[in-house]
């Protein structure tokens, strides 16, 4: 009996519209030992690995093609999501060939990009093959980036998977919650990663959103590394800003929340004028980014938004974009909020759309105190953006024991 997985086929169900809008025929994942090296769009439309040559294409009309080695015919079989599966033994050109001239798709979008990683998945290697593969056909010259379907299929979240990374959020809420009790002056960074970690493993089916050395990221005074870094043996001291950086997957979806305590010096009963001036500024900067967010703006539009507010209250401007996508991963591809740099590539420009989710995490520095933060999680709705995660709304307060 298949597996089919639910969220898979809803992500399938979107491929033929998607197609429809941009003007292409056909939609090619083309892969080998994908559990070693993995396109990010096997886990939307595909479900499992591969081991040899394989090419997975779905077309505008509604085909849903496999072409994979013979040994992996049963394995495709099971998780339902292809039915009609061409298997090979001795390669995978004649086949793949044949598929394609069945089709006959005049445009074809392949997972290469300059501009997204999420859409990039064919390596140099495998890209070489595939053009050996079809030389000499019509469909060697009709080959083109998939990155605007990529970006479009990752960024409109269905229903299904806004619940999925609404529920992620809370788990994180919830940690942060129980955990901030815990919080005094002398534990490291690495002793409060350590309790977080721990909190994290109490609760079953929950794992860290990214890298395990750098998540959570902790980060205590002004000293700190700033952003994605790992925790060190630096002390938390009174007069410090603590920020924490830390998601958790969930049935295959993320969170990424950022949290922000000041430590009281002692006869200090509130934080400093400085330290609240920038705490207040941050909760401003994300207010008004999520209120500006709207579909058919531009990121770069967004991040203008967030940036001015804290560039406009008197502090420098902070080395990152404002926001990213989120889902599968806690980077997901596709347009970010962010603003008009070289690294970003084309992504700046890109519309906001509609289920897209995304972070809106601006910082600045409090000089002599450390690194003021949130990161709090918006969907994109028709009339603007919706919470997903529960917001931090005032500064958090810890008190020398």
């Amino acid at each position: 009996m298949a597996m089919r997985d639910p969220l898979i086929e809803q992500k399938l169900e979107q491929v033929p519209e998607i197609l429809d809008e941009l003007g292409l025929d056909a939609w090619m994942l083309f892969a080998r030992e994908s559990a070693t090296v993995h396109d990010p769009s096997f886990d939307l439309v595909v479900g499992t690995n591969v081991t040899w040559h394989s090419a997975f294409l779905l077309t505008r009309g509604g085909d849903r093609v496999a072409v994979v080695g013979s040994l992996n015919k049963a394995n495709i079989e099971a998780h339902g999501h292809y039915r009609d599966i061409v298997t090979y033994v001795g390669g995978v050109t004649d086949e793949l060939r044949a598929v394609l001239r069945r089709l006959d798709p005049q445009r074809i979008a392949v997972n290469f990009s300059v501009n997204d990683p999420a859409a990039d998945g064919i390596t140099h290697g495998q890209w070489l093959a595939l053009t050996a593969i079809v030389d000499g056909t019509p469909y060697a010259g009709r080959l083109e980036t998939a990155e605007r379907l990529v970006a479009a299929l990752r960024g409109r979240k269905t229903r299904a998977e806004q619940d999925l990374i609404r529920d992620a959020c809370d788990a994180t809420v919830r940690i942060f919650e129980a955990i901030t009790p815990k919080l005094r002056p002398g534990l490291t960074e690495k002793q409060f990663a350590a309790m977080i970690v721990d909190e994290m493993h109490r609760v079953p089916g929950l794992a860290p959103a990214w890298d395990e050395d750098h998540c959570p990221a902790v980060f205590t005074g002004p000293d700190s590394a700033g952003a994605h870094a790992g925790p060190t043996d630096r002390p938390i001291e009174p007069g410090h800003i603590v920020n924490v950086d830390f998601g958790v997957r969930r049935n295959g979806y993320c969170s990424d929340l950022q949290r922000t305590w000041y430590v009281l010096r002692p006869g200090e009963a509130e934080a400093p004028a400085a330290v609240q001036k920038g705490f207040e500024t941050i909760l401003r900067s994300i207010r008004d980014a999520a209120a500006a967010l709207q579909p058919g703006k531009t990121g770069a539009e967004i991040d203008d938004v967030a940036r001015g507010v804290v560039t406009g209250a008197g502090y420098a401007e902070y080395p990152h974009g404002t926001g990213h996508q989120i889902g599968r991963v806690a980077h997901d591809g596709g347009g970010g909020l962010v603003p008009r740099w070289e690294r970003y590539g084309n992504t700046p420009m890109l519309p906001i759309e509609v289920g897209q989710c995304f972070t809106i995490e601006p910082r600045l520095t409090v000089p002599g105190h450390g690194v003021a933060t949130c990161e709090d999680i918006v969907v994109v709705e028709p009339q603007g953006a919706a919470y997903l995660s529960r917001p931090q709304d005032r500064l958090w307060l810890v008190r020398a024991v």
